[in-house]
């Protein structure tokens, strides 16, 4: 296989209507992916990816992702066998977002925590949001693993 190169940006009109892929990264080199069920349509997880993991997600065919809070490459399911096999990758119209439209292998979840999607709470709005002091409601009732049996000792990726 080839080397994968993204082309230079020149004009909005390449940008916008052209074939091209030319991707738009942050001042700090990641561009933001939402990722969804291939199936359901139903949001997994937002991240991030840096030029590498862009290229190594449309070389193997599986996600890859740039940890922000690790600051490494990170290729999702390598510990936890939840791999993404992407079935879909598109890019919106100015290049700087990425969406992913993926199938989850072992028991189809996406989450560290446990559940199957990173957005397992809402948040009320309106007058809601002031009646319930703000206070977060579960939306998935169920963990579909155990993280201290998926991960072990491994550290928490979140940071405070």
């Amino acid at each position: 296989m080839s080397e994968i190169t993204f082309k230079k940006r020149l004009t909005v009109e390449q940008v916008e209507e052209a074939n091209d892929l030319a991707p738009k990264f942050d001042e700090n080199g990641l561009i933001p992916v939402v990722t969804t069920d291939y199936t359901s349509g139903e949001l997994l997880m937002h991240g991030y990816m840096n030029e590498e993991a862009f290229k190594q997600t449309i070389k193997l065919g599986e996600a890859v992702y740039y940890s922000r809070s690790r600051e490494i490459l990170w290729h999702k399911g390598a510990t936890s066998g939840l791999t993404q096999i992407v079935k879909e990758m598109r890019i919106d119209d100015d290049q700087d977002c990425v969406w992913l439209r993926v199938e989850v292998q072992g028991n189809g979840a996406s989450c560290h925590v446990g559940y199957r999607s990173c957005f397992y709470r809402s948040v009320p709005t309106g007058d809601e949001f002031f009646e319930k002091d703000g206070e977060l409601r579960f939306e998935e009732d169920e963990k579909v693993f155990d993280p201290k049996e998926v991960y072990g000792d491994a550290p928490n990726p979140t940071k405070l």
